[in-house]
């Protein structure tokens, strides 16, 4: 059992996913201390799932030593009660209350917000944007979403929704995926989606991952899709440039990770449809997988 100083205060991160729960324990200087993940078995439900991480933090972790927890996870939310609302990778968790079951559970004062929001604050406190006042985070993976920070605090806005930049609506295409708009940003810049579109121009099934390594070895038709794809993003990016003004954007997951080298590409063509004149400041985030560990930690000190 982790012991720690008693002097010291210690923090609980959560990341809730779709095939795995992840938990890690933070001093209060955010200093990783020890982590673990345990596989979801969405079929079986939250209840039975978020057990397995309240057994292991109470058999490995002196918890009374612990003051708070955070937990990101899959939106939408009502972030205020703590509540799933709709959740496309966990179909059996909606309208499942995550706050009140972890604080029955563990006896301490727990936050919830977005897995994007968390990874947000992430990289705006000690990431990629931090010395930032407002710092607009993007992930490209498997999903698309995103998390607005504002002098060091998550920007919900007032259904919990803000900065669910996956339904924003980027072009004319009729593909809807899942429950959002036709044209959607996730519908079409997905890692999913490349691998999709790939697969439906070629024929044969494809990965996110073959699509832009044929397209880096001139692939014509691949070429394209991942044209197509950089414009798409920079459309997304350059309306929320001129919507909220952000001091810094910062990419991140699986698919831009990946391929950092289109950051470029998609710096000048965000620059064509913005202002002239506007500073387009663009990084890569830099926090890695445990981008949504460590924001869910710092969500708990708040």
């Amino acid at each position: 059992m982790y012991r720690g100083n008693k002097e010291m205060k210690y923090y609980i991160g959560i990341d809730i996913g779709g095939t795995n729960l992840r938990a890690a324990l933070f001093d209060e200087d955010f200093t990783l201390i020890d982590k673990f993940k345990v596989g979801n078995e969405v079929p079986k439900g939250p209840e039975y799932n978020l057990n397995k991480i309240v057994t292991r933090i109470k058999e490995v972790w002196n918890y009374k030593s612990i003051v708070a927890v955070g937990v990101g996870c899959p939106g939408p939310l009502d972030i205020k009660k703590g509540k799933i609302l709709v959740a496309p990778n966990l179909r059996t968790w909606e309208c499942f209350n995550v706050k009140e079951y972890f604080e029955k559970e563990l006896n301490l004062p727990v936050k919830v917000n977005n897995d994007a929001n968390v990874a947000a604050l992430s990289e705006a406190i000690i990431g990629a944007g931090k010395g930032c006042e407002s710092v607009y985070y993007v992930t490209l993976s498997t999903g698309v979403g995103g998390g607005f920070i504002y002098k060091g605090e998550i920007v919900s806005g007032f259904n919990s929704i803000a900065a669910e930049i996956g339904n924003m609506i980027i072009n004319e295409d009729n593909y809807k995926h899942s429950n959002m708009n036709l044209g959607g940003l996730e519908g079409q810049c997905s890692g999913s989606n490349i691998a999709r579109i790939a697969s439906s121009k070629l024929g044969n099934k494809l990965t996110a991952k073959e699509v832009f390594e044929g397209a880096k070895e001139d692939n014509s038709v691949l070429s394209d899709i991942i044209r197509d794809w950089v414009i798409n993003v920079s459309k997304a990016i350059a309306n929320i440039i001129v919507t909220v003004d952000p001091e810094v954007i910062v990419l991140g997951g699986s698919v831009i990770i990946n391929n950092p080298d289109f950051i470029e590409d998609i710096k000048v063509e965000v620059k064509k449809r913005v202002f002239e004149g506007i500073e387009v400041n663009i990084k890569l985030a830099n926090m890695g997988d445990d981008a949504g560990l460590v924001g869910a930690g710092i969500l708990a000190e708040k």
